[in-house]
C-alpha cells in the first residue's frame, strides 16, 4: 500500500531565490517531489511570471501544495489567489502557518523572504506540509470562498 510521494510546486522571484534553494533541499530530503517554477537567479524579475504557473499546477492537482516566495509575500499571494481553487496564505510565523492549514485549508504558503529568517521559512514549510485541515465548522466557510456567478 505505497502512497505516491507528496508533490510541491515552488515559485519565487529574485528576493526568494536563496530561501528557495534551502526549501527545495529540505523537501527533497523528506522524500517530497518538487516542481520548481521559480527563478534560480537573483536578477530582478516579475514574480507574476512564475507564481501563475505554480498556482495552476496546484489548481490542476499536478502538485499537492505550493510554496511561493517574494520580498513581502504579498505580491505572490495576491497573484496566486486570483486562481479560483487557490487559497494562498501569507504567513510570517509558525502559528499563523498552522492556522492557515487547520482552519483555511490553505493550499499555497506565501513566504515574505525579506521579513523572516531562513530558519523560520523552513519551520513554516515543515508545519505547512504536515498540518491537516480540521474540516468541521471550517469546511462550509471554505466552500463559500470561490466566486460563483
Amino acid at each position: 500500500n505505497q502512497k505516491n510521494p507528496m508533490k510541491v510546486a515552488i515559485a519565487n522571484d529574485h528576493a526568494g531565490t536563496k530561501y528557495k534553494f534551502s526549501i527545495v533541499a529540505y523537501l527533497k530530503n523528506k522524500g517530497i517531489e518538487v516542481i520548481n517554477f521559480g527563478t534560480d537567479k537573483e536578477e530582478s524579475m516579475d514574480y507574476t511570471d512564475v507564481i501563475h504557473p505554480a498556482a495552476i499546477a496546484v489548481e490542476k492537482g499536478e502538485a499537492d501544495l505550493g510554496i511561493i516566495l517574494c520580498g513581502s509575500g504579498n505580491g505572490a499571494a495576491i497573484t496566486a489567489n486570483h486562481h479560483q481553487k487557490i487559497r494562498a496564505a501569507l504567513c510570517w510565523n509558525k502559528e499563523i502557518c498552522a492556522l492557515a492549514r487547520q482552519h483555511n485549508d490553505a493550499n499555497i504558503l506565501s513566504i515574505p523572504a525579506r521579513f523572516v529568517t531562513e530558519k523560520e521559512a523552513i519551520e513554516m514549510v515543515e508545519i505547512f506540509i504536515n498540518t491537516p485541515f480540521e474540516g468541521g465548522r471550517h469546511l462550509h466557510r471554505i466552500e463559500k470562498i470561490p466566486v460563483t456567478n
